[in-house]
């Protein structure tokens, strides 16, 4: 009999049946709040009626049109409706099919266009699990060990963790970028340096934004050095911050954004976009890939930037992530074992420590698997594993978000793992 790999572990027991909108349907008769989203995949929900029309309607057509062998209009399509959102200036793009691909293909872009070997990335980064990506990735190491030799010239530098350094985050980034500065002195020279890469907020290393400070101060330092630098927007973009792209919080442009999960509602595509004279840059060949830009998954983008546009779903994440983080901000200030509620829009992390403030994922892993039991679907992430991640789809609604709280709330108590402050302490708190 053959059999899944053993290394494949699911974080729920659930099997689909069938879902629609915020909801899964399992096999078990069930009916789960699904705020994992895929890993924030389906960012207009499961199932929406106008990304499946039109993956239906083009898979009538045309399923696979290798797009260096002849054209397809899905394809012409989705980019001008990515043209409509991406930064100005950003006026080319190459399309993949993971965010994986799409990473490596940013970094070879990087050392092709400036001629220099190296590539400095940030402590808690997840960009991947192929080699060069996963070379660039210190999310955990489970991600990027094993398998050594990994891609060379990657540096890393950290990353402005205010809260697991204990400072304000004025400190830490002033930290952060006097570091960066000292590995470009001491490591990585600028001339050797062909590219910064960094998410707007960090994904698998626990959803932590990061501070336009410091994304100004890597962009001060990239323009002064001719460094380019490259926005992992994969899991950040698309809305779920509540801004189009996460790294619009800041005043910054990326030189190359790279996008996927979102994108196509589940179906696989990635992309990373440039100025043409960027991308003029690769050399011939460096370009290319079998299934790229798959006309279903193309045809799936275009309606699905079409449904976030016309449904006000940059809008909604904006909105219910507010609604969201207070929440989950409210249940922490009478359990002293979460240490920290943070996010942008619908991409919000939940911190479990222990009585002595160190990572706690034991608690972590309690709430997200008692979740279940409420019929919530939860994930966990962090370097430490000590983080519950949020993820609704951006179509989610207000009554889902309080619907999920009360859940979340009934998990924590029935874990437990994460206990409330005692009567007197809650009595001095309210005082």
């Amino acid at each position: 009999m053959t059999t899944l790999s053993p290394c494949l572990k699911q974080a729920t027991p659930v099997v689909v049946d069938h879902a629609i909108g915020s909801y899964i349907f399992g096999t078990d008769g069930e009916k789960y709040l699904d705020f994992t989203s895929g890993i924030g995949v389906t960012s207009t929900g499961h199932c929406h009626p106008r990304v499946v029309a039109a993956a239906r309607e083009q898979a009538g057509k045309i399923i696979h049109a290798q797009f260096t062998t002849v054209m397809h209009t899905p394809l012409l399509d989705l980019t001008d409706k990515l043209g409509e959102v991406l930064p100005q200036g950003m006026d080319s793009v190459f399309y993949l099919n993971s965010g994986s691909e799409a990473v490596e293909a940013a970094i070879r872009q990087a050392r092709m266009a400036t001629g220099r070997p190296n590539i400095i990335a940030f402590h808690g980064g997840f960009h991947g699990r192929t080699v060069a990506a996963a070379s660039l990735t210190t999310a955990g190491t489970k991600f990027r060990s094993g398998f050594s030799p990994i891609m060379g010239g990657v540096h890393i530098s950290p990353f402005p963790y205010a809260f697991r350094y204990g400072w304000d985050e004025e400190t830490a980034v002033t930290f952060a970028l006097k570091e960066l500065d000292y590995l470009l002195s001491t490591i990585s020279s600028p001339a050797d340096t062909a590219g910064f890469i960094i998410e707007p907020a960090l994904g698998d290393g626990g959803y932590l934004p990061t501070p336009s400070a410091f994304l100004e101060g890597l962009r001060e330092r990239a323009t002064h050095h001719g460094i380019i630098l490259i926005l992992d927007e994969v899991q950040a973009g698309v809305g779920r911050t509540g801004k189009f792209w996460g790294h619009q919080y800041s005043t910054i442009t990326p030189d190359i954004l790279i996008t996927a999960k979102g994108l196509a509602s589940g179906f696989p595509l990635s992309a990373i976009a440039a100025p043409l004279g960027l991308m003029e840059k690769a050399w011939a060949g460096s370009q290319g890939g079998t299934y790229g830009g798959n006309a279903v998954s193309c045809a799936a983008a275009v309606a699905t930037l079409d449904v976030v546009r016309e449904e006000n779903l940059v809008e909604n994440a904006r909105v219910r992530g507010l609604q969201l983080q207070a929440g989950l901000k409210r249940l922490a200030a009478t359990r002293p074992m979460i240490g920290d509620v943070r996010g942008l829009g619908l991409m919000q992390g939940v911190e479990f420590v222990d009585a002595d403030g160190d990572p706690n994922p034991e608690a972590a892993a309690a709430v997200q698997q008692a979740a279940i039991a409420q019929n919530l679907l939860l994930l966990t992430c962090g370097t430490r594993g000590n983080v519950v991640r949020v993820i609704p789809a951006l179509i989610v609604s207000d009554q889902e978000i309080e619907q999920g709280l009360s859940a979340f709330e009934a998990a924590l108590n029935a874990s437990g793992a994460v206990p409330l402050l005692d009567a007197a302490a809650l009595t001095g708190a309210t005082v």
